[in-house]
């Protein structure tokens, strides 16, 4: 077996996770008149319990599925606006010593090319996505000693000291394996935004099946514990996510309900955000498709998940091809990713083609990210590449704060146009710009008159006229 770098769990840690219980509340029969009390309440932005999750899940009938979706799109209104955040992935390392049976990184997949940038490699991948526009990165590592702490550390460092012009990285997210307590402080002393770590599925007996008992991956505990443990090292922003389509889609659903509302519990925090990517082919793996989520039962768990967690951000990969997140953006995705590539050194050495033995899975929107933010300006969507809460320490609790009495549109629309306002004057196409310049002036007048519409507007003329750029609310 692997050796754990810790096995000291967090004060509190308990398998919450009662698989039981859970299937039992997808038996019940969703009545129409209990759909609706837990569809007002949600609209109250009040977080659902598991059990009002389970009734919203249960509603298959057209017509509430319907109902569903029209308050997911009220709800992702009322909290988030039109705006989409956009960032993207940056795998550092494929190496890995889990052997998971969805993932080409598995150790015993012989046909994947592995590789780890060294801090030079990584310079050259951050130059080429700053010249492209990128603000916002998650770095993605595989599970492997040689990415320990401080090399992630390290990592984060080399990143932000990137600087191309008006590009620059000004927050890292991180997806890597989960820590002991020590690491996740060292980590957190490199000023990261989020810590993601997927349970990829709650179930018990798929969890095991999927990850060998021989594998750091194969504790379930530790792995489930893992961003309590983040939270008692400081990182009070963390990501949850689970894998569609290795067990039942609905109960991944209320199980990722049930992480949520734990942590909110414990640590007065739930998650900032919530991901549900879908398994796509990838080089050597070969999966059963009982559990496979068809399109419409994947927007109806977004639409599930917007209801039930108003205040956390749901992400949406470049996994799903271009029309499902299209649609998905109207009724529960505020965060995606764009340009994206998975090989490892893929932003400066890849063609246009994928190579599945250099990736960890198939792309499903394969969109530049100048062909993203053209589509989501023609769509009516506000790109934004914000980071002022992270820097203004309106995160965990702060956030919360913020976050619930629904305050936060007051910082994060002005900042959304600020940095879309960078992007179209130092990147853009020029019909890009044309149609950005045109968006924005059309939510300045949406604004209310007073002293932040003023200053807004004075900003947005200096990054026109000026070299000043990173001005925020």
């Amino acid at each position: 077996m692997s050796k754990l770098p810790d096995l000291t769990l967090s004060k509190g840690a308990r398998d919450f996770i009662d698989d039981q219980r859970l299937s039992s509340l997808l038996n019940a029969r969703a009545d129409a008149v209990r759909v609706r009390e837990v569809i007002a309440k949600s609209l109250s932005k009040t977080a659902l319990s598991v059990e009002e999750t389970a009734v919203l899940v249960n509603a298959a009938s057209p017509d509430l599925v319907e109902e569903i979706f029209a308050a997911a799109r009220q709800l992702k209104q009322a909290v988030y606006g039109n705006r989409i955040v956009l960032f993207a992935p940056l795998y550092i390392g494929n190496d890995c010593v889990n052997d998971c049976l969805y993932c080409a990184f598995r150790r015993s997949n012989r046909d994947e090319i592995r590789r780890s940038l060294d801090q030079d490699e990584i310079r050259r991948q951050v130059e080429s996505l700053e010249q492209q526009g990128h603000k916002r990165l998650i770095l993605v590592f595989g599970e492997h000693p040689k990415y320990d702490a401080d090399f992630i550390h390290d990592c984060v460092e080399t990143v932000y000291r990137v600087k191309v012009g008006h590009g620059e990285i000004r927050r890292v997210n991180i997806n890597a394996a989960p820590q002991d307590i020590p690491g996740y402080k060292r980590i957190k002393e490199a000023k990261i935004g989020t810590f993601q770590v997927f349970q990829e599925t709650y179930h018990h007996e798929t969890y095991a099946r999927m990850h060998p008992c021989s594998t750091r991956k194969g504790h379930y505990l530790w792995r489930l514990d893992s961003l309590s443990r983040a939270q008692e090292g400081g990182i009070d922003d963390v990501g949850i996510g689970a894998l569609f389509g290795l067990y039942d889609w609905r109960f991944e659903v209320l199980a990722l309900v049930s992480h949520a509302l734990h942590l909110q519990t414990t640590y007065g925090v739930g998650p900032h955000t919530i991901s549900f990517p879908r398994v796509r082919p990838a080089s050597g793996v070969e999966l059963p498709e009982q559990y496979k989520v068809d399109d419409h039962n994947f927007k109806r768990l977004v639409a599930v998940l917007r209801l039930a967690v108003p205040y956390t951000g749901l992400i949406m990969t470049a996994r799903e091809p271009p029309d499902v997140r299209r649609e998905c953006m109207g009724f529960g995705v505020s965060q995606i990713d764009a340009g994206t590539r998975l090989e490892l050194g893929g932003y400066t050495e890849a063609g246009d083609a994928q190579c599945l033995e250099r990736e960890q899975f198939e792309l499903g929107d394969i969109r530049s990210l100048g062909e993203v933010m053209g589509d989501l300006i023609t769509d009516g969507y506000i790109p934004s590449f914000c980071t002022a809460c992270y820097r203004l320490g309106r995160t965990g609790e702060h956030f919360m704060e913020f976050a619930i009495p629904g305050f936060i549109k007051r910082f994060c629309t002005p900042n959304a146009l600020l940095t879309a306002a960078e992007y179209l004057v130092d990147y853009a196409t020029p019909e890009v710009r044309a149609a950005g310049e045109k968006l924005i002036a059309a939510e300045v007048q949406k604004l209310e008159d007073g002293s932040l519409k003023t200053e807004l507007i004075d900003r947005l003329r200096r990054i026109r006229e000026t070299e000043e750029r990173d001005l925020y609310f």
